[in-house]
Formats: C-alpha cells, sequence, structure tokens
C-alpha cells in the first residue's frame, strides 16, 4: 500500500472515529429527565420524606400515601410503556401532597406556589383531591362543589401557562361503603366534579375512584381491610400500640396496589395520545 493511500484511510478512520464519539455526546446530552409532581391530601402523601423531623418507622409507618411508592411505576421498563405521554429516559416524581389538606387549604397554605414557581416545560402535575374537600363536618378544609371546581380550574389553568401537563384524579376510593360485598362510592358528587372539569378544560384524567372501587371489590372486603388499609392489631406496631381502625389510610400494600392503578390509568392515556397521533 502506497504511503499517500496509507495516510488517506488513516485521516478517514480518525475523521470517523471522531464523529461517532461527538454523536455519542450529543446522544448522552439529550438525555431527558421528566420531574413528575403530585398534589393532594394524606392518600397521595409521602410520610417517610416531608412530614416533620422525627422517625418515620418509629412514628408513623406503616402509614404509606401511594405517591410515596410511585417513582418504581415510572422508571425503567415501565417508563418505556408510557411512551408517547412521557417522552423520558427517567423521571423524578417529586410528593408535594400533605394530609388534611383540601384544594382550598393547599392553595392558601402556598404549597401550589411552590409547585407553580418551580415548574418548568414539559413537567407533569397530576392532582388528586377530593376527600378534604367533602368534609361538610370540617369547616377548616371544606370546599363546596363549585369552589373544588374552581380551584382545578386553578391548578389546571396555571400548570399550563408552565406548559406543563396537567392529569386529573377522582379521589381514590375509601374502605366503605360495602354493599352486597361490593365497594361503593363514598365521595358524592366530587368525582363527577372532576370529570365534568376534565371535560371542560379539555385535561387527562384518571378515574382513580372507579379503579380502585372496583380493584379492592375484586379483592374482597376481608382482604382489603386487613393488608391494604391501616386497620393494624394492637402491639404490632411501634406508632400504634394499641391497634388502629382507619378505612381511608393505606398501608405499603395498599399504596402500592393504588400506584399500580395510577401506572395503569397513565397506561390508557398513553394509548389513547398515540392513537390520536
Amino acid at each position: 500500500m502506497g504511503k499517500t493511500k496509507y495516510i488517506t484511510i488513516l485521516f478517514w478512520v480518525v475523521l470517523l472515529s471522531a464523529c461517532a464519539k461527538q454523536t455519542g455526546e450529543q446522544e448522552n446530552n439529550t438525555t431527558k429527565t421528566i420531574k413528575i409532581w403530585l398534589i393532594g391530601d394524606s392518600t397521595v402523601a409521602d410520610y417517610s420524606n416531608n412530614y416533620d423531623d422525627g422517625d418515620y418507622m418509629k412514628d408513623r409507618y406503616p402509614v404509606t400515601g401511594w405517591g410515596q411508592v410511585f417513582q418504581p411505576f415510572v422508571s425503567g421498563d415501565n417508563l418505556k410503556q408510557l411512551f408517547p405521554l412521557l417522552q423520558a429516559d427517567s423521571t423524578i416524581v417529586d410528593d408535594r401532597a400533605r394530609g388534611g389538606r383540601s384544594t382550598r387549604t393547599f392553595f392558601q397554605e402556598g404549597r401550589w406556589r411552590q409547585v407553580y414557581e418551580a415548574l418548568q416545560p414539559g413537567d407533569f402535575v397530576l392532582m388528586q383531591f377530593g376527600h378534604n374537600d367533602a368534609a361538610v363536618n370540617k369547616t377548616e378544609r371544606y370546599v363546596n362543589e363549585e369552589g373544588y371546581k374552581e380551584f382545578l380550574r386553578l391548578f389546571i389553568l396555571q400548570t399550563k401557562q408552565k406548559q406543563a401537563t396537567p392529569i386529573l384524579l377522582t379521589p381514590v376510593a375509601r374502605n366503605y361503603p360495602w354493599k352486597n360485598d361490593t365497594l361503593t362510592n363514598v365521595h358524592g358528587n366530587y368525582p363527577q366534579c372532576v370529570k365534568e372539569i376534565a371535560d371542560e378544560t379539555q385535561t387527562l384524567l384518571i378515574d382513580l375512584n372507579q379503579r380502585s372501587m372496583e380493584f379492592f371489590t375484586e379483592k374482597g372486603k376481608d382482604y382489603v381491610t386487613n393488608n391494604y388499609f391501616m386497620n393494624l392489631p394492637a402491639g404490632k406496631y411501634e406508632a400504634y400500640p394499641d391497634g388502629q381502625n382507619d378505612n381511608t389510610h393505606l398501608q405499603p400494600e395498599g399504596a402500592r396496589a393504588v400506584s399500580q392503578l395510577v401506572y395503569e390509568g397513565l397506561l390508557d392515556l398513553s394509548t389513547l395520545t398515540n392513537t390520536s397521533e
């Protein structure tokens, strides 16, 4: 091989290697992370991270919000299944839900402002309120149906202003009332309000109330009561030495089951997104 030809080949090898390296760097630079914000009440909240300076395992466990265990459901292979709704290589779940909050108190306490100011284009905001809005006997948190709808409109509008995507969720079911071995709706007209706002504002919707009622019914009252909700025997958990009877808040298994339902809702929305494109 002539010297000139050898130099020419070497030049092209070096050039192609440099191009390949640059392409690889560009691919790395385009790795995309989406932040998923969760706003809502105690059924969504992360008790292990954002409640107080105490010891979660000693002071609160096993109470678990579904948002507390949601990250694995939007990571890895699960995330890939959510394309094209979530077009990202990874996600960060930022759970800002807080116990006892309605749409009104979440706004009045400045919790929504903190989320709004941090929102970036491409973020997602999952919104699940209703448990406390509907609490007529607790005036400090109660919001009537029209007020509930108005605050949801506000959250949606401001999310879209930041070029982020809002997703409405109807409130997860409580473990009552059961009728003829079927779990029924305890939230009155509030789930319907969410659906009406979703239609009015053309916002994505997961009917978590219906999904959870149907799923809990499938599992059966005894199983759900003992394994999903905070019905605890005395002496088993340090935080509840006298036991607990609570059919609103979730144990870890219940939180994971509800997270799975939310994930399945996102899968359905992703399928709709793919179909509409």
